[in-house]
């Protein structure tokens, strides 16, 4: 990491503020000089996280899903900051999304690509301006900073939807980090792996759904590999560390790992050839046991 810009301080709106990653960020945000426009999804979270964070947070009552409702907040939002630009978006809310392909049902599919994708984009284009296109504004250029998974680099079998959600995320940063590059707004990725998250409670998958398919027993050994990595999941604070550094150092890094399965781990299965990679994965996931 570069050393600070002395960024601290401003305003910034994160999403998925009422537990989990999300809630753990604004926490931190709070105790560091920023004002924090949370969203949650209900007013009695709204109540709740605004009791014990206290003055510095604004809760914002939105689905990534409504657009109107967004708009609403954004627009709540650019009242309260007056002629100060936003200091940051963090793209946090997301769910999760497990199961075989060939069977998940579509609006399942669909949920995933939605609050995980479109969801940010949704966000983004609300208060984008606010971050540093509406040359109305003063202050310093703010940032982006999408949160993706490791996932969005290596897919493993029957997170396929999840996976989808996130590499495409990526991809849209990428993009936008270019687009943005005139306005001196920057687009910043963080890829977690396990961290200590309400992710798997809004996962809507039931393991004994696909029992009778062909793939409940690997499904099922999947399934396992998971909880046990969830078991080993790093503090929610330690992802929320990593966010205000890339808020405020001077010069972050375009893309983050953080947690568990490491970043060397996961760099070197994004380059193995794909062949290797997909032997490699059917046989950590015993895929082919029942063949």
């Amino acid at each position: 990491m570069t050393p600070s810009d002395n960024r601290d301080g401003g305003a910034v709106v994160v999403t998925g503020v009422s537990s989990g990653i999300g809630y753990a960020i604004a926490r931190l945000l709070t105790t560091r000089g920023f004002t924090v426009f949370g969203s949650v999804r209900k007013g009695a979270d709204a109540d709740r996280v605004r009791d014990v964070l206290g003055p510095s947070f604004v809760p914002l009552i939105f689905d990534v899903r409504d657009d109107a409702a967004i708009e609403r907040a954004a627009r709540d939002v650019r009242e309260r900051i007056g002629k100060t630009r936003l200091r940051g978006l963090v793209n946090n809310a997301g769910i999760g999304s497990n199961a075989p392909l060939l069977h998940q049902p579509i609006d399942d599919i669909r949920a995933a690509l939605d609050v995980n994708l479109v969801g940010p984009l949704r966000v983004t284009q609300a208060f984008g301006p606010m971050l540093g296109t509406d040359e109305s504004l003063e202050g310093p250029p703010g940032r982006i900073v999408n949160i993706s998974s490791v996932g969005g680099t290596v897919a493993a079998p029957f997170m396929g939807a999840y996976a989808a959600s996130k590499r495409g995320l990526e991809a849209a940063s990428d993009s936008l980090r270019v687009e943005l590059l005139p306005f001196g707004v920057d687009v910043i990725v963080i890829a977690p792996g396990f961290f200590e998250s309400s992710i798997r409670d809004s996962d809507p998958s039931d393991f004994a759904r696909y029992d009778a398919t062909p793939f409940g027993a690997a499904y099922r050994r999947y399934a396992k590999i998971f909880d046990a990595g969830v078991a080993q999941a790093w503090p929610a604070a330690r992802l929320a560390e990593l966010v205000a550094t890339v808020l405020t150092t001077a010069k972050p890094n375009a893309h983050y790992f953080a947690g568990p399965p490491g970043k060397f781990a996961i760099w070197m299965m994004s380059r193995m050839p794909r062949r290797m990679r997909t032997a490699a994965a059917a046989k950590r996931f015993g895929v082919l046991a029942d063949r």
